[in-house]
Formats: C-alpha cells, structure tokens, sequence
C-alpha cells in the first residue's frame, strides 16, 4: 500500500550522523533507507570540524594562530538481515592539519574501525503519524596508529595535546545507543544518543568515556510517495571527562560543548537516504588550555541495494 510505504521510508529519514568526537562516535545508518528488508546497504559520512579558537578554562585566550583542521571520512557497509535487525562496519579515514602561526603539520591514515548492530525495537506506522524507536550496540577495534599520544607538550602548539591528533587509541571500546522519530503529518522529531565505554589503551592513555547526542524538530518541506525533503532544526553536542596517562588525569582533555544549526535531509525511494548539516557552537566548556571548535560540517549518503 503506497501509503504505507511512504510512512515507513519516513522512518529513517531523519537518522543524522552521529559523529561529534573523532575517536569516539560512529556514524549509523540504521534505518537511513527507509525499509530495513534483508539487503546491503553502504555509503560515505563525512565531517569537518574546525578548531581555531583557544580557552583557558573555558575563557578565551590570545594565542599565536593555533588551529586543527580534522577531517573525518566514515565508509561504512551494512546488512540488513530482515526489518528488525541491521550490522554495520565503520572504516574512518581521517586527516589533520594542524599548527600555529608558526607551524604547519599534518597527520593521516585509517582511524579505529567499528562494527555495531541495530535493533528495531518499536515502530508503529500510520498515514499521519509515524513512531520508531532503536537500539545499537558494537565494539571499536584499535586499528588507528595512536603513537601520537607520545607526543610532549612541549613539540606541540599550546592547546593541543597528543590526544587531539592522534589516529587511534589502542584500545577496544564497547559502543552502546538509542534513538527515536516522530512524525505527526508534515512536522516530525528525532533524537539520538551515542556513549562510548573506553579502556585503557596505547601506552596506558585511557580517553575518557564519550556521550555524543543530536536531534531536534523539522518540518518536511516535501513529502510525496518518490522522494522526501525535510529541514531540521538540529542541536547537538558532546561530553567527556579528562583523559588519563596510567591512571593520573589529563588536565587539559576534558569537554563539553553544544552545536546549533540547520540540517537538510532527502530521501529518494527506499534506495538513497542523504543528509547535510552545519553546526555552530552555541556553549562550550573546557578542562585546562585547549584549542576549541569554531564551526563543523557534516554529510551522509546512503544507498541500499
């Protein structure tokens, strides 16, 4: 019944990128092409995130230009095993430049690779109204090179640590999260949560646990049986505690900050689920000197085959 079928490719139309920490979040497609038939589905989420502004303590400080510029690019690959039940697999490849002023480095490679599930726990279907709820649950493995976590201070640009640049933690972390959307005709919310258990890792740095969240209200600006065409008003962020380097806190590495920005979803079919967003930071707090964000950029394409 196509009106059905409608209802059920809204579903997924609002699963944004979960990706706010680059080690710690993962991006899931879930239910981004609306049916979750047995199938594959794969595709590319992409964010750049740029840091120029330098804090003391969560004040703003003078500094020399320091900056990071990350970009993290998630290819992932997942099946579908029947309209409940999903894995995934998460290949980030990730690139920094970074410096000062004065100093002009960058860093590459393959970050930690993931593997998560996705369980649809509730869902209820209507011509007007639309509810889903899912779980997710998976492991990082430490594929990324974390040698960078041996870095001094004193090699580096004030306000940024070993731990900013770093490709890896050596570590396995267990992945755990939730979402929901509702839609009640044209207007519609969704929100997702992401938490990151982490254990020690290389050279006994341990990054401290991660909860990462987004969502937020929209409005569908078309919504017909081929495609849909949605604007959110998105708000998310990130907390985490200090770091730790064989047990004794990292001063500088404990953060947490809000975003705030307009997000564009479109789906086409069941087949191609797409999303683009633009993030401000409206609040941020930070442990010790750090270099802190000033704006970042996400998208997601996903195509179900």
């Amino acid at each position: 019944m196509k009106i059905f079928s409608l209802s059920v490719a809204l579903t997924g139309a609002l699963v944004s990128p979960a990706v706010a920490c680059d080690l710690c979040s993962i991006y899931s497609a879930e239910q981004a092409t609306g049916e979750m038939g047995r199938g594959f589905l794969a595709g590319v989420a992409q964010q750049y995130t740029h840091f120029g502004t330098l804090q003391d303590e969560s004040q703003k400080v003078p500094g020399n230009g320091e900056y990071i510029d990350s970009s993290v690019t998630q290819l992932f690959l997942g099946y579908n095993v029947n309209n409940r039940f999903s894995l995934q697999f998460n290949v980030p490849i990730i690139y920094r430049a970074y410096g000062s002023a004065t100093t002009h480095k960058t860093v590459s490679g393959i970050g930690d690779v993931s593997l998560i599930g996705n369980v649809v726990a509730y869902r209820k279907l209507k011509e007007d109204f639309t509810f889903s709820w899912s779980v997710l649950g998976g492991v990082k493995f430490p594929t990324g090179n974390p040698n960078h976590l041996l870095d001094p201070d004193s090699s580096l640009p004030d306000g940024i640590g070993g731990h900013d640049i770093a490709l890896g933690s050596g570590s396995y972390d267990v992945l755990i999260g939730t979402s929901v959307y509702s839609r009640w005709k044209r207007t519609f919310a969704s929100a997702n949560l992401q938490y990151a258990i982490r254990s020690q890792g290389a050279f006994g740095h341990q990054y401290a646990n991660d909860l990462t969240w987004s969502g937020g209200p929209g409005v569908y600006l078309a919504l017909t049986h081929s495609y849909t065409l949605a604007l959110q008003a998105a708000i998310s962020g990130e907390t985490k505690g200090k770091d730790t380097f064989s047990g004794v806190p990292d001063n500088d590495s404990a953060e947490t900050i809000v975003y705030a920005g307009p997000q564009l979803n479109f789906t086409w079919s069941n087949k191609l689920s797409a999303q683009v967003d633009v993030g401000l930071p409206v609040s941020i707090y930070n442990s010790g000197l750090q270099v802190v964000s000033d704006y970042r950029v996400r998208a997601a394409v996903t195509w179900r085959f």
